[in-house]
């Protein structure tokens, strides 16, 4: 639970909250200064004593990422890796899926852009065929389409994106991985929207990779990911396309090993302030406590919906059983780049998801845009009460 006491110290520890009513976290959230000041203690290391010696130095601290991010999702040490973004991380898992001209990649209509893309790019290069399942008229994908085209198709991937960017649906990973393990098919999650916000379970999610950001619900740092790999994906020996000498080792003129962890999915060079962040953005996001956060935010989220709802000529946008700390709304009243800059004069930070990060969704709820409102735990009562004022005299 946080209390009136541990969320003012919790806002104290976030030097941002003092001026700014950060409701953008979906995007990028405000860092805690243990974070920042990790970065720049390793950082001004480096330039005193030079950046391979200071890798020599805190080699300790550097391995110490890999089982805080294995905490955060019920792992081990050996399937997590460092990734330079989520994308980073995503991509490098699709590029260890052995597809073959004709095979099946089974997702759904409210994936991310970026996979949306890839997948798009994998059907156009190696002839792979992209079939969506559909939604149901709650909201979020229909299990049973899913299982059905599951076993027309037999897909070779199937992946899913636990919270979409344009909404604040969440996605049931769970009960979809329970369909890819009786089919023994490959199963991507992409939990760049959930990690930090919602507990992460990869046992119950039984998923063989799952890709995330640090920069959102988080708080680390931009320029940082992960990349988890399962038992079953490293026992396969699935590897990224291009590997190095980080995630191999060259045995022979003509020969390689793979490293025998998921670090097979990392580069050697790594921006180590940046990964010494991360694993403090991980170990601040467990001292608070996840289910907590999560308590905390889908409070503040449905104290939102529910104050827009309640201003005329509002839209409400998200849909599905469960929902998370992405609200999205919509007026015919507003203009999004005014309706931004009257916000920001008003030192608030909200975003507009453009058309082109949900060509499915948007469509279908008949809005060009949304407004995209994501607090997290350290915001109050009263910022989201003046949002909602601010946002009625936009209209």
């Amino acid at each position: 639970m946080i209390d009136s006491d541990r969320l003012s110290h919790l806002r104290a520890d976030t030097p941002g909250c003092a001026h700014r009513i950060h409701l953008n976290n979906a995007g990028s959230a405000l860092p805690p200064s243990f974070v920042t000041q990790t970065i720049h203690h390793h950082l001004e290391l480096e330039a005193q004593i030079g950046g391979y010696e200071a890798v020599d130095l805190t080699a300790a601290e550097i391995a110490a990422f890999y089982p805080a991010v294995a905490r955060l999702l019920n792992a081990d040490a050996r399937n997590i890796a460092f990734a330079g973004s989520a994308t980073d991380a995503y991509v490098k898992a699709l590029s260890a899926i052995p597809f073959q001209k004709g095979d099946v990649i089974l997702t759904t209509e409210n994936d991310y852009v970026s996979n949306q893309i890839a997948f798009l790019s994998l059907q156009k290069r190696l002839g792979v065929r992209l079939v969506r399942a559909s939604d149901t008229a709650e909201g979020g994908v229909d299990l049973d389409d899913f299982e059905s085209l599951m076993k027309r198709h037999r897909p070779k991937l199937a992946a899913v994106t636990h919270v979409p960017t344009s909404s604040g649906l969440v996605q049931p990973v769970e009960a979809i991985g329970k369909i890819c393990s009786a089919f023994e098919t490959w199963y991507l999650v992409d939990a760049c929207q959930s990690a930090g916000q919602l507990p992460l379970d990869v046992q119950a999610i039984q998923c063989d990779f799952l890709s995330a950001t640090m920069r959102k619900f988080l708080r680390g740092p931009r320029g940082a990911g992960f990349l988890y790999a399962s038992d079953r994906v490293l026992e396969a020996g699935l590897e990224m396309l291009m590997p190095d000498l980080h995630s191999a080792e060259w045995s022979g003129p003509d020969s390689y090993e793979t490293a025998d962890s998921a670090r097979r999915f990392e580069y050697y060079e790594m921006p180590i302030a940046l990964v010494l962040g991360s694993r403090a953005a991980v170990e601040y996001a467990l001292s608070v406590g996840i289910e907590a956060v999560e308590q905390r935010v889908k409070h503040l989220a449905n104290m939102t919906r529910r104050l827009l709802r309640e201003l005329p000529d509002v839209q409400v946008l998200d849909l599905g059983a469960e929902q998370c700390g992405i609200v999205t709304a919509y007026s015919t009243h507003w203009q999004s780049r005014p309706l931004l800059e009257k916000l920001w004069a008003e030192n608030i930070n909200c975003r507009v998801s453009p058309p082109g990060v949900a060509q499915i969704d948007f469509p279908r709820k008949g809005v060009p845009w949304v407004l995209r409102i994501s607090p997290h735990y350290y915001n109050t009562e009263e910022e989201i009460r003046y949002l909602a004022v601010v946002l009625g005299h936009a209209l």
